[in-house]
């Protein structure tokens, strides 16, 4: 199995999709794109590190862009191999992993075959389990054996963003809250005290939350806080004695982990309850200012698109972590990520790869 990374980055897109790569099963289109950067493009140095292919040129230029994206995908669900269909008047591209984000991927991959002499160095990454736990993720094994490889100016995500800049993303938090009782027959509830009836004020809170919409770089994030789990009781006929309700914070990127803990905390003093944080991951800022991402705004508006905030948690926020400005860029709808009918329209994919041909021409 072999692909052409000079062919219309629309078909490059269909041929990535067709080959099925779902979370810890990638060995295949791994090798397809390391054999493919070996042999289709010049200038690289390529590195294979178990199912991330690495690769980058050492030209001597005054910024360094990293392009990365994961090659993984959910699980299929009846949707391979790709197909184009009709949709408004307008082509897409149908398939699994076709938003999220084989486009991206086939994106980067044509580029790096077809710019003879980009205006900065590149460093190409695509990685494997990014739609799994986060301990699964490639780039920990990159950052972990070859953090060097994720030295740059700027790097460029292939997150559907619809041909928008998405910059930064928000930091999730995950805090369940827990409530004790006494048990009791439920026939004589008077004798127990409901863990779950002491749940009502948790749920009546959240109900009233209003989140902070937060202005960094011209990016407005809004913040939101919401019950994803609830768990109580012990049979029909007894009063629970606990119960639980786990909370979901989506914060902006101005606040830490440690801040967004302590915010959660004060929505809920006063009331009697266990805290215990069980998942967290700090957002991104945009990083808009530093020229490279400043040169990258100015080629996606002159094609007439924009920049606005990333809602929901990216591995932009890896680089952000490592003092690297990080944005999210690539065809497609993030809202048809992981959907059965997953689609991109093509234009899209056009677009974003002579949006990128420019950026990294300097319009030469």
């Amino acid at each position: 199995m072999s692909i052409d990374l000079r062919a219309d980055p629309i078909e490059l897109t269909a041929a990535l999709v067709d080959i099925p790569s779902v979370s810890r099963d990638e060995a295949a289109i791994t090798d397809v794109v390391e054999t493919a950067l070996r042999d289709q493009t010049s200038g690289f140095t390529v590195q294979r590190h178990g199912n991330v292919v690495l690769a980058r040129t050492d030209r001597g230029r005054r910024d360094r862009v990293i392009l990365a994206g994961h090659l993984d995908t959910v699980p299929i669900a009846d949707n391979l191999p790709s197909h184009y269909v009709m949709e408004d008047g307008h082509r897409v591209l149908a398939g699994c992993g076709a938003v999220d984000m084989k486009s991206g991927d086939a994106v980067f991959l044509h580029l790096a075959a077809t710019v003879a002499e980009p205006v900065c160095d590149l460093t190409l990454i695509f990685y494997d389990c990014e739609e799994i736990a986060a301990r699964y993720n490639g780039l920990n094994s990159v950052e972990r054996d070859f953090p060097e490889w994720l030295e740059a100016d700027l790097a460029i995500l292939g997150e559907p963003s619809a041909g928008w800049v998405e910059a930064g993303c928000q930091g999730t938090l995950r805090v369940k809250l827990g409530t004790k009782g006494v048990r009791a027959h439920s026939a004589r509830s008077w004798l127990g005290e409901n863990a779950i009836h002491r749940l009502a004020p948790v749920l009546e809170r959240l109900s009233s939350y209003r989140g902070r919409e937060v202005d960094i770089d011209g990016c407005v994030y809004r913040e939101g806080l919401s019950a994803v789990r609830v768990g109580g009781g012990v049979a029909g006929n007894v009063v629970p004695d606990a119960a639980e309700v786990e909370v979901n914070f989506r914060f902006a990127p101005d606040r830490s982990v440690d801040q967004a803990a302590e915010h959660v905390a004060e929505v809920f003093a006063g009331l009697e309850l266990e805290l215990e944080v069980t998942d967290s991951a700090a957002g991104a800022l945009p990083g808009l200012k530093a020229p490279a991402a400043a040169d990258l705004i100015t080629a996606v508006r002159k094609q007439g698109g924009g920049v606005r905030a990333k809602y929901g948690w990216t591995d932009v926020a890896r680089f952000a972590a490592r003092g690297i400005p990080a944005v999210n860029f690539g065809p497609g709808d993030p809202n048809l990520a992981h959907k059965r009918d997953e689609r991109v329209p093509v234009q899209q994919i056009t677009q974003v790869t002579e949006v990128l041909r420019g950026y990294l021409t300097d319009g030469a």
